[in-house]
């Protein structure tokens, strides 16, 4: 059957297109019950004895939640318990409009074969398709449509029904004006708490129920604690005419009163907006897209230099903050002030199902609670619960439901629990839920496109390929890698020429363009390397056997080949696709003995002595251009077989090999960054690095000045430079200290779109140009340079996504996402590891170096662990000693005694494990001896793992 709609419509150009829209409408639509004797069913999901324990529902009988329910309770509706579901075709639709998360979340659960979930299309059912009434409004009729199959479904089971137990439909609603309707036309409807509560057997299922609103005032007092945000067409208003200003919240990790807005302007321009006080943050929370209003500029602030952490005893919702916010205005009055302001308004709502642990103390009720986030840029959350003795010790999940303005704090629900804190499995969880790092099992989909065992190198495959497996290839890698990216050979030539390759993995012939497999890698866009574990971008079958270059088997390469003469300058410059055999996969230090030892004349050693003279040579062009050479303390961990525990820590010993592997990979990735740029200038995928605003210098030139050292910041190469000359007599550590400082002061790299910006410099390496190509296993960027590249050279063929710089430019911030949130992952896994460590360790004395001074406070880097961490003159057990801190020095001068950056002391490290969530590892001074003062550290942040330069 057959409906249309023609209605015209005025054209641009002032003329008028007459459209016609059909829609079609079917009779024989399954109803998907197993029971049904009506439908000619070829597949089912509904079943025959589909009974959920329920007081009242204390027959057999399936469920229709609407719109609202499945966005609202969705916690609830992937539950086990809840089984037999129909999700109606307007429901489904309407989600996917309102929110891609829960849409994705409801399809997992429809896909889930033991959930019993089924879709009915009613929207094409010539008896549940309804027309929208004159004055109707869209939500509506959406809501009618609902009762409408909601009814059908009734009458359509009857038919099939046994005298014993016919099954019922059961409307789940949450709107009163729609319940209301549903009774009076005769369904059985309730609201999803009442059903929710009258389970039998299924208590805890109450917990995981998001607040209505109705309940939400419930649990809150009734004063009002916060301003009303304005509507979002006040907010609309008020952008537009340059009242407001839009950014993205975030709450400093340190002090809860305290946050930034971070307002994106025109090209390049961007501004922080600060903001400070509980009701200036007007229950904002960290990466909601917020509006903000500027404050008189006579009441601008400074950021303060305060540590407020909200722990402890709950404040109550009439509890006032007056002394800390005080405290926070004192403080700024001293400094230079900031563009200061209030959040008006909330544009989006960032929240996420949180990760943490219940506080010990009980609000109002037995069954009101605290919930702390793992995160401390997120405000504790009230929940409901009647589970706290079983989650005490638990790391759970609660998600917010909203925030009224009598609330202190924001209303949540239980979502689940991960397991015991501090156990190792459970920890890795929370981090990865915690930086967004997809790591669930890949699905059958993806692995549906992987090649087939056993795979071999056909005759068509080689039919476009060069043919390099006699040349002696071989891998420099770290010790246990499996995921072998890159590959390199050099020989002579008959001219006398040298001949260098860079063999990479081909992982694009593959993983083909928007295939389940591809999407997949293009989301995860990284692979994630934990202390002890590797969260992979693609399938195992792929990083560690058929794309990874390891010795003695036959495997796909992408190679750059260059002529070098033996100054390392470049004659000419290829590209192919090739088939390689690896003669040796080789770590690090055992290349480095192959090198070193005389004795040896093997074709390997002699490729290996090859590379590393003319590395050396590129090296050194390198720095005479400009390029930096940074320092940042890398950890490695050596982990016990058994128990999987860290035994030892140590920073890693670079070694020639390291620099002789990153300077070919460094050179290839700006040979094929040229060369797709040269093909493909408005769509090449390439990375650049900013040159650092001259403020990031600050801290690095009043260090140098300490000591007397002059550092020119001009220019990368004058930075270079004067790095290369920064010694002081009899401390041979402080060129090291500088370079670490250096680091600190840089921009983050970023992939984007070359048709979407006009600077393409990379400042850290003084490349005009440059991209990643030689990690395509575990980066997801490489594999569209790689697309890019085959397009280039006629290799392959490209596709439309590939030369579309819109979408090119979505992914890029999709990459530059995964990658930065990959990073902090990392960082957080060292710093789990680090504390296993220093539990079983006691306590141990080391030497360290200031490397900031702070008002009340120096910050210690222990080299020997790559460990950073903070010593604070105050406690909240003793009076302050006397401190007096000199900002251009800087300086701080405790007692007696003055501390510079730089200066060396001894501390006592240990682990306080006296706050499950947020264990710290504390340092105590001993020398320099401070008469009177006993101090201890919060958490310490041992160095993040960063890939030497940017290979």
């Amino acid at each position: 059957m057959l409906k249309s709609k023609t209605f015209v419509k005025k054209t641009r150009s002032g003329g008028v297109m007459k459209i016609v829209r059909e829609h079609y409408l079917r009779d024989d639509i399954w109803c998907g019950s197993e029971v049904c004797t009506e439908c000619k069913l070829e597949s089912t999901a509904l079943q025959r004895d589909p009974c959920i324990e329920s007081n009242l529902c204390s027959y057999p009988h399936y469920l229709i939640p609407d719109t609202n329910v499945v966005l609202h309770q969705i916690d609830v509706l992937e539950d086990p318990v809840i089984r037999n579901v129909i999700i109606l075709q307007t429901v489904l639709a309407e989600v996917r409009h309102r929110s891609a998360p829960v849409y994705k979340r409801l399809k997992d659960v429809v896909h889930e074969k033991e959930k019993n979930f089924y879709t009915f299309t009613n929207e094409h059912h010539r008896e549940t398709f309804i027309e929208r009434e004159p004055g109707e409004t869209a939500n509506d009729r959406n809501d009618r449509a609902i009762r409408v199959a909601a009814k059908w479904y009734s009458e359509h089971l009857k038919k099939s029904e046994s005298d014993t137990d016919p099954i019922k439909v059961v409307l789940l609603t949450n709107d009163q004006g729609n319940k209301q309707k549903a009774e009076e036309s005769g369904l059985l409807v309730y609201k999803c708490e009442e059903y929710i509560k009258s389970l039998i057997g299924n208590p805890e299922l109450v917990d995981r129920l998001a607040l209505s609103n109705d309940d939400k005032n419930d649990i809150t007092s009734s004063k009002v604690l916060f301003p009303e945000h304005l509507p979002l067409s006040r907010i609309q208003a008020g952008l537009k005419n340059g009242t407001f200003l839009q950014g993205t919240f975030r709450a400093s990790r340190d002090n809860y009163l305290e946050a930034t807005v971070f307002v994106q302007g025109e090209g390049e321009e961007s501004t922080e907006v600060l903001i400070q006080g509980l009701q200036n943050l007007n229950r904002s929370v960290y990466q909601d897209v917020v509006a903000v209003q500027l404050l008189p500029r006579d009441q601008w602030v400074a950021p303060s230099s305060v540590v407020l952490q909200d722990e402890g005893a709950a404040k109550d919702d009439n509890e006032e903050e007056g002394e800390e916010e005080k405290e926070l205005r004192v403080s700024a009055a001293e400094a230079a002030r900031k563009p200061t302001g209030r959040v008006v308004g909330i544009i989006k709502r960032n929240w996420r199902p949180f990760c943490g642990m219940l506080n010990a103390s009980i609000i109002k009720e037995s069954t009101r609670h605290l919930f702390t986030p793992a995160d401390r840029r997120i405000p504790r959350i009230r929940i409901e619960t009647r589970q706290a003795d079983a989650l005490a010790g638990q790391r759970i999940m609660v998600a917010i439901d909203g925030w009224p303005k009598h609330s202190r704090y924001p209303n949540g629900h239980f979502v689940r629990s991960l397991g015991s804190a501090g156990d190792k499995e459970t920890e890795q969880q929370v981090l990865l839920l915690e930086h967004d790092v997809p790591h669930q099992a890949f699905s059958q989909a993806v692995l549906s496109f992987l090649p087939k065992m056993p795979w071999v190198i056909t005759p068509e495959v080689m039919l476009n390929r060069e043919d390099l497996r006699s040349l002696t290839v071989c891998s420099v890698d770290p010790p246990g890698c499996t995921d072998i990216d890159d590959a390199l050979h050099c020989r002579e030539l008959d001219n006398g020429n040298l001949e260098v390759g860079v063999h990479i993995a081909d992982v694009s012939h593959f993983i083909r363009p928007n295939n389940a497999l591809d999407k997949e890698a293009a989301n995860r866009g990284t692979t994630v390397y934990l202390c002890g574990k590797r969260i992979d971008m693609v399938p195992e079958l792929l990083s560690s056997n058929l794309c990874s270059l390891r010795s003695n088997v036959e495997r796909l390469a992408f190679s750059c080949i260059w002529e070098m003469n033996h100054e390392a300058e470049i004659l000419k410059t290829r590209f192919t696709k090739s088939v390689i055999n690896s003669k040796a996969s080789l770590t690090y230090a055992e290349a480095q003995m192959r090198i070193d030892d005389a004795t040896q004349t093997d074709d390997i050693t002699k490729s290996l002595r090859g590379l590393n003279k003319l590395a050396k040579i590129l090296k050194k062009h390198r720095i005479l251009k400009g390029a930096l050479t940074l320092s940042s303390l890398e950890v490695r961990f050596h982990i016990d077989s058994e128990t999987h525990d860290p035994i030892d820590l140590q920073t890693k010993e670079l070694m020639e090999t390291n620099s002789m592997v990153e300077e070919f990979m460094l050179l290839a990735n700006i040979s094929v960054a040229q060369k797709i740029y040269d093909e493909f200038p408005d769509c090449a995928m390439l990375r650049k690095h900013p040159a650092p605003p001259p403020s990031n210098y600050d801290v690095l030139l009043k260090a140098a000045k300490s000591k007397a050292v002059e550092i020119h910041t001009d220019s990368a190469k004058a930075l270079a430079d004067s790095l290369d000359v920064a010694k002081v007599d009899g401390f041979p550590y402080f060129n090291t200290l500088l370079r670490i400082l250096a680091t600190r002061c840089m921009m983050q790299a970023v992939y984007f779109c070359s048709g979407m910006d006009s600077d393409f410099h990379h400042y850290g390496l003084a490349s005009p140009i440059y991209t990643h190509f030689t990690s395509p296993i575990r980066r997801y960027a490489d594999i569209i340079v790689h697309r890019l590249l085959a397009v280039a050279i006629a290799a392959d063929k490209t596709y439309p996504d590939l030369m579309d710089k819109q979408k090119q430019s979505a992914l890029s911030n999709n990459l530059n996402y995964r990658h930065k949130m990959s990073q902090y992952a990392q960082r957080a896994s060292v710093a789990f590891h680090t504390q296993l460590f220093f539990k079983s360790r006691g306590i141990l004395n080391e030497e360290g170096f200031v490397l900031f001074v702070r008002k009340n406070a120096i910050i210690v880097l222990i080299p020997k662990f790559g460990l950073e961490g903070t010593v604070f003159f105050d406690s909240k057990d003793k009076a302050a000693p006397k401190v007096v801190f000199d900002e251009e020095g800087p300086s701080l001068m405790v007692e007696q005694h003055t501390f510079h950056i730089f200066d060396r002391v001894k501390v006592t490290i240990s682990l306080d494990a006296s706050n499950i969530q947020h264990q710290k590892i504390r340092m105590s001074l001993i020398e320099p001896v401070i008469p009177g003062v006993s101090v201890s550290a919060p958490e310490v942040q041992p160095q993040a793992k960063k890939p030497r330069l940017d290979r």
